[in-house]
């Protein structure tokens, strides 16, 4: 503002006295000394400006964003061998699939335990993948993109389960069989098929489930 205040007075005075004969060093001296102000005040405009644009953007780094803005959505699965410290990690996808799909919350857990055990990573001989252990072909056809994410692993598999329950017109173990032998078996043998594994699968899960 100062080095301003004085290139004005300088204007003026240099107006003043344009009629009047200078001579040619005064001329240069009062050229370099306006442009020497012209450019001091030039550099202190830009450096404001410079520290105005910093300041704004410092407004929008991630410190100055709400803390619930940074959480992610998806709860994290632990990988550790606490399955109840696992459990509780994923118990709010649990309970927007059961509410999503009208299922009783134990069962979507019972499910899990028996079919991975709670490992996001799991995959069976069988190509059987996650947490409620979705077949890729199955897994596709219910719109999974990823298969191993938690959310869309136990949002698909409830959504399963809820059709195979709706498709045997509330049968557990029917539709606990045709999840785990598929509904083409479950048709074909007029009820559990007479497979040891699909046997012994319904009856491990309807047991944690009831018990």
């Amino acid at each position: 503002m100062k080095s301003l205040i004085e290139l004005q007075l300088l204007q003026g005075m240099t107006r003043s006295n344009a009629e009047s004969p200078i001579p040619k060093s005064g001329s240069n001296f009062s050229e370099i000394l306006e442009q020497t102000l012209l450019n001091t005040a030039k550099g202190n405009l830009e450096t404001t400006e410079s520290l105005n644009t910093l300041g704004a953007m410092s407004q929008l780094g991630v410190n100055f964003l709400p803390s619930t803005m940074t959480k992610s959505v998806v709860p994290k699965v632990s990988h550790t061998k606490n399955n109840s410290k696992i459990e509780t990690n994923i118990n709010g996808i649990i309970q927007q699939a059961a509410d999503t799909f009208k299922l009783p919350i134990k069962l979507i857990h019972s499910v899990i335990k028996h079919e991975s055990n709670y490992n996001t990573s799991a995959v069976s001989s069988a190509g059987a993948t996650g947490l409620m252990q979705l077949m890729p072909a199955t897994a596709r056809g219910l719109g999974v993109q990823n298969i191993k994410d938690p959310l869309e692993n136990v949002m698909a598999g409830s959504k399963y389960l809820r059709q195979m329950l709706d498709k045997y017109n509330g049968d557990l173990s029917l539709a606990l069989a045709a999840y785990n032998a598929g509904p083409g078996n479950v048709d074909k043998y007029g009820g559990i098929p007479p497979f040891k594994e699909t046997q012994n699968y319904v009856r491990k899960i309807t047991n944690t489930y009831y018990s």
